[in-house]
């Protein structure tokens, strides 16, 4: 039994009511999202606080190149990428971006350095969504499915693509190894840009 009060734009919830454990059923009315009869609660989180709005938060995409997560066959419930706007600045928070296509379905699969170029690509492009560039990018998260095998290839590319760029200073970064989303995902790196309004 599903079902969508409350839900943004009718989207279904994603959990199945009828097989919650004990655990998320006292959790989830402790949340408020359960009533006591174990049905969607009809009252609504609170959106903002009246004394303290929230920053001013805009989500932002590039469809022409990559899809947005919640329309892959199994929805995902993330922006590609949110843009702050901070009294004079705007920064721009790019989540995990991968060698996805417009399709929302992976590309080069087995080929970590086309991957690699691909995620280049969706970042750039999500950068260039905000009329921003690789020079606004301070820092980067950079997640190696295998790190120890792919490092030196993946920092090869990345130090060719930053200098072709004439970035200087670096942006910060961080590699890490972990196990991406999809197994047939071998590289996905986040992005932190900032610069000037207009």
């Amino acid at each position: 039994m599903e079902s969508t009060m409350g839900i943004k734009d009718s989207r279904k919830l994603l959990i199945d009511l009828s097989k919650l454990t004990d655990g998320e059923r006292i959790e989830m009315k402790k949340l408020g999202i359960l009533s006591d009869n174990n049905k969607i609660s009809e009252s609504v989180y609170p959106a903002l606080h009246e004394e303290r709005p929230p920053i001013e938060k805009h989500a932002v995409s590039a469809p022409h190149i990559i899809n947005e997560a919640y329309n892959y066959q199994k929805p995902s419930s993330f922006s590609r990428a949110l843009r702050l706007d901070l009294g004079g600045y705007k920064v721009l928070l790019i989540s995990g971006t991968a060698s996805v296509n417009e399709e929302g379905k992976p590309e080069h699969i087995g080929d970590f350095k086309a991957q690699l170029w691909r995620t280049y690509l969706n970042i750039t492009n999500l950068l260039e969504a905000e009329g921003m560039s690789w020079h606004d990018v301070v820092r980067t998260t950079n997640y190696l499915r295998d790190i120890e095998r792919d490092y030196a290839e993946f920092n090869k590319i990345r130090t060719t693509f930053y200098q072709w760029l004439n970035l200087d200073p670096l942006p910060a970064a961080t590699g890490i190894q972990v196990r991406l989303c999809w197994e047939t995902l071998l590289v996905e790196i986040e992005v932190y840009a900032i610069c000037k309004s207009n």
